[in-house]
């Protein structure tokens, strides 16, 4: 073949592999750009907002609050003061709440602190009296403001006799970003990396095999963490961006690495020279690897079509990254081959470093037992796969709430302290704004009208209200009852809506929005629930077009879809068989809670069907590659098996450590995250890729490569089924090829 007839990953291969010194330079080149990039801009470029673009009623009702009410009118934090020694009476007990009061107005993060010994403040004084409750407006600065009111509190809570917690919507905030920090570094850096690497080291069983796909996947974090630095001046992006950066970049980086360095050890061992097992494998694992980054950008571009800034920042982060691998996959690790020749083989681990053949004799064994009952196979994987989805039909998304952080946490402390002591209040009001003439008779008698239907209610506390000065708007706070993400709070925030207000308004020329913090989880909760299915579509109709022409083959398009949703139904019937319904949550250490998070179903079905599309690619082309050599699919099914099955199920195993230790986690949602992908993907690596995919392929046979006439001219790309071209003059003298290689 000669470099005219050559496809583009092999002529990107061959230059890399012919002028490495080249290639190697301008990507250190690039590194370095890249360090001084996240050094000079990536504090500047990230932030901690989330909000939903299409404005729900909620936000409609904050941003109303916020230009209608001043700073100081508005309660933030709530700080409950009790002793089970002295009583609010009692001189002492006054002169200690004068002393946490001031020494919360010390530290200037305040508007306003109240005072629950002031007249016209009698809910303040708990029925005990043990207790007082100290309302405040936190200051312009409420992310460095919290922390200064969190220390204080602390230190008061440290005075003999007193027990001092706080709660409210920035402690809430605080509490979440120091524990979603804390699991995320603990997921990625202290467990993720080590037992990926040595994942790496069993997989390939040489020390500097293993460290190599390891350093593709840490550049390409670094620089894509530098383009996020870049791209963060000119658009908002979430701090989040950083840890879906690093866990996809460690994912896309190890396996795509391993699919090429694997082949180009295969092509070794089997008589290339070097230079020639590079163009080799740039005609073969490649393609696959471009084929799989494509099908990856697809699947997570459906997140940026969900109206919610953390969901598109993640999406982006992942975009990013994942072409920036492919980058450094197509031209980086041929040219770092090149340099290294067989010493891509250097520091052998004992027994892991033998000789291993190119096919597993363990998967050929089990691809031929299925191939030889693919009806019994393919009943008995489907029965596994709908029985582990069928808890999927008692789904239930929104948010896990304060009950669900550790006892550690501050706000859990505080809305514990409040149940006990002012079980009628919360931090967290359903807040009813009215806008309009509110001053007029009309408007007036509605509201009244509406505090007296939540009166006496058991759904609901005491109503308050206030008048914004411009007269214009009125706020009536109505407590829920229990954890503001409980399913109490829920039925409350469901019946304002739906039959108390607009009994008490309708008729009225007014505006009343329902906002709060239950508010807003429910309307995320339902502006995912709504988008869900769009993401879906969207990413199962590009990849099936996709999938058709790489492949050239409608069936084979179509099964990869079906299998691909069912590996994913069964993540999500799994996740609620544990989390919802408790099936072994104090085995594995997580959590039970009423509900899924609201953004991990869509999040978890984009990034699985991303991940299990790659082995997808990466099995079907090598199965496609055999079949264009013999015509035999039966055989094809297991030679491509044999062939990728331990490279697939390793690079499978690297990713469910990586996700295993954001399961490990003290936050529910990444304990669903974590273990949500790492559950799948060990069912998608075995019993769908191995048992599943050759026995539906066998079943269908010749159906396999079906394409309709009307189709032919889709272009053949010809994945894994180019041969290798000829080596030219100007290649240098090839390798002599060494007598014992093992093959990965």
């Amino acid at each position: 073949m000669t470099r005219r007839d050559a496809s583009f990953t092999q002529r990107l291969a061959r230059t890399s592999a012919l002028h490495p010194w080249r290639v190697v330079v301008s990507w250190g080149l690039v590194l370095l750009a890249s360090v001084v990039a996240i050094a000079g801009l990536l504090g500047s470029a990230l932030n901690s907002d989330a909000s939903i673009t299409t404005h729900p009623e909620s936000m409609r009702a904050d941003e109303t609050l916020v230009e209608s009410f001043p700073q100081s009118d508005r309660v933030d934090e709530a700080v409950v003061i009790r002793s089970a020694e002295h009583t609010t009476d009692e001189a002492g007990f006054r002169q200690f709440v004068g002393q946490v009061r001031s020494s919360l107005e010390q530290t200037g993060a305040t508007r306003y602190v109240g005072d629950p010994y002031a007249a016209g403040n009698p809910t303040a004084i708990s029925a005990d009296p043990h207790a007082a409750l100290v309302t405040l407006s936190v200051g312009a600065d409420p992310d460095t403001g919290i922390t200064a009111l969190l220390d204080e509190v602390a230190a008061s809570d440290a005075e003999a006799g007193y027990e001092v917690d706080m709660t409210g919507t920035y402690t809430l905030d605080h509490d979440f970003e120091e524990l979603s920090s804390s699991d995320l570094e603990q997921g990625e850096l202290q467990f993720g990396l080590p037992a990926a690497m040595i994942v790496l080291l069993l997989v390939f069983g040489a020390v500097v095999a293993a460290l190599l796909p390891m350093s593709i996947a840490i550049m390409s974090i670094i620089v894509a963490v530098a383009s996020t630095a870049v791209l963060g001046q000119v658009t908002s992006l979430s701090f989040f961006i950083v840890n879906m950066i690093t866990a996809m970049g460690l994912a896309l980086g190890i396996d795509y690495s391993l699919f090429v360095l694997s082949r180009y050890r295969e092509e070794r061992s089997a008589g290339q020279d070097k230079v020639a097992a590079i163009v080799a494998t740039g005609g073969t694992s490649s393609k696959s690897v471009l084929s799989s980054g494509s099908s990856f950008v697809i699947a997570l571009s459906g997140l940026l079509l969900v109206p919610d800034t953390i969901l598109r920042s993640l999406a982006l982060g992942a975009i990013i990254v994942g072409l920036i691998t492919m980058a450094a996959a197509l031209t980086l690790l041929p040219a770092l081959l090149s340099l290294l020749g067989d010493r891509v083989n250097a520091l052998r681990l004992p027994y892991f470093g033998r000789e291993q053949q190119a096919e597993s004799p363990f998967w050929t064994r089990t691809v031929r037992a299925v191939v030889r009952h693919p009806v019994a196979a393919l009943t008995a994987g489907l029965i596994i796969l709908l029985a582990a989805a069928a808890p999927v039909l008692g789904l239930h998304t929104g948010s896990a709430g304060v009950s669900s952080l550790p006892d550690s946490a501050e706000s859990k402390a505080g809305v514990l302290a409040l149940a006990r002591s002012f079980p009628e209040l919360t931090a967290d009001p359903a807040k009813v704004v009215v806008s309009g003439d509110v001053r007029s008779a009309e408007v007036e008698a509605a509201m009244d009208a509406f505090e007296a239907s939540t009166a006496d209610d058991p759904d609901f506390g005491p109503a308050s209200r206030q008048l914004a000065p411009n007269g214009e708007v009125a706020l009536i706070d109505v407590p829920l009852v229990g954890d503001p993400n409980s399913s109490s709070a829920r039925n409350g925030l469901q019946r304002l809506r739906t039959e108390l207000v607009p009994a008490a308004f309708d008729g009225t020329r007014t505006e009343v929005l329902v906002g709060g913090t239950t508010a807003e989880d429910a309307d995320y909760s339902s502006v995912i629930n709504k988008w869900l299915p769009i993401v879906l579509t969207f990413v199962l109709g590009l990849s099936f077009v996709l999938l058709t022409v790489v492949f050239r083959s409608l069936v084979l398009s179509a099964t990869a879809v079906v299998l691909n949703l069912l590996s994913v139904g069964a993540a999500y019937g799994l996740l609620v068989l544990v989390f919802q319904n408790g099936v072994a949550v104090d085995l594995l250490g997580f959590q039970q809670v009423d509900r899924v998070e609201a953004w991990v179903p869509v999040f978890l079905f984009s990034v699985l069907f991303a991940l299990s599309m790659d082995y997808h690619v990466f099995l079907l082309s090598r199965i496609r590659e055999r079949y264009e050599q013999s015509g035999d699919t039966p055989d094809a099914v297991i030679h491509g098996i044999a062939a990728t099955g331990r490279i697939i199920t390793g690079a499978a195993l690297i990713i469910v450590v990586v996700f295993a230790g954001f399961a490990a986690g003290q936050l529910v949602m990444f304990q669903q995250m974590g273990f949500g992908v790492a559950i799948a993907l060990l069912v998608d690596a075995t019993l769908i890729r191995m048992v599943v995919v050759p026995a539906v392929m066998t079943v269908l046979g010749d159906w396999n490569w079906y394409l309709p006439s009307w189709l032919h001219w889709l272009p053949d790309l010809h994945v894994e089924g180019d041969p290798a071209p000829s080596v030219e003059p100007d290649v240098p003298a090839p390798d002599p090829v060494p007598t014992s290689l093992q093959v990965g």
